[in-house]
């Protein structure tokens, strides 16, 4: 017969694995939820108004640095903004819509589309840059390339996907060799203020050209 105290033994082994399995495991994330709309300014404390002005949040600004970005885009403390975000959803507060504890800052703007910018929900990615001008829209459906004085081009394309959160994509067709490179890097436009959470480079044809970039709606990133 075996001794009670090892049939004991025997049987807490198995759990106490268990517990430990469990116990290994990192906790889960709370999900996020990315939305874009007007940031105002009231009684000191920033808020959002979405796009389809459903609803208005408190933001608590983490370390995406909006409060000081914000404060360096606004001219006059009624002035607003358009801001693309991503946070962590809060319950309403009584005699409020709630709050965004931010965790990325896309995009801040004095000027430009905004809630109206056309396609957002299919564009994967747009950079930017000046002297000369150029635009690079990159959607599901191809890439197109936009320069100061030239007509655009439309270009298939490759991506990949680089160490550091860093994005490729790059094109050879009618004539053109195309590289744009975008790393997660805070950038300001030169010449708007617009604050973008990504920095490009673009080579095309031999001539390096920079400028910045963001990720749009088609991205889940």
């Amino acid at each position: 017969m075996i001794p009670s105290r090892l049939l004991l033994a025997a049987l807490l082994l198995p759990l106490a694995g268990c517990q430990s399995f469990f116990a290994d495991r990192p906790p889960a994330q709370p999900a996020t939820e990315r939305l874009q709309g007007e940031v105002r300014q009231i009684n000191g404390q920033l808020h959002l108004q979405g796009c389809q002005g459903q609803r208005t949040l408190a933001l608590l600004d983490g370390k995406t640095g909006l409060q000081e970005e914000a404060q360096a885009l606004m001219i006059h403390e009624q002035d607003r903004l358009f801001a693309d975000l991503r946070g962590v959803l809060s319950q309403a507060k009584p005699g409020g819509d709630g709050q965004l504890s931010l965790t990325r800052l896309y995009r801040l703007q004095r000027e430009g589309h905004g809630c109206n910018e056309d396609n957002f929900k299919q564009l994967i990615l747009r950079a930017s840059g000046h002297e000369p001008g150029w635009m690079v829209t990159v959607t599901t459906r191809g890439m197109l390339l936009v320069r100061q004085g030239e007509s655009p081009i439309a270009l298939p394309y490759l991506e990949e996907q680089l160490p550091g959160g860093q994005l490729s994509f790059t094109s050879e067709a009618n004539e053109h060799r195309l590289d744009l490179w975008v790393a997660p890097q805070r950038c300001v436009d030169s010449a708007s203020g617009t604050v973008s959470h990504l920095s490009a480079e673009l080579r095309l044809d031999g001539q390096t050209l920079r400028g910045c970039a963001y990720y749009g709606g088609g991205r889940d990133d």
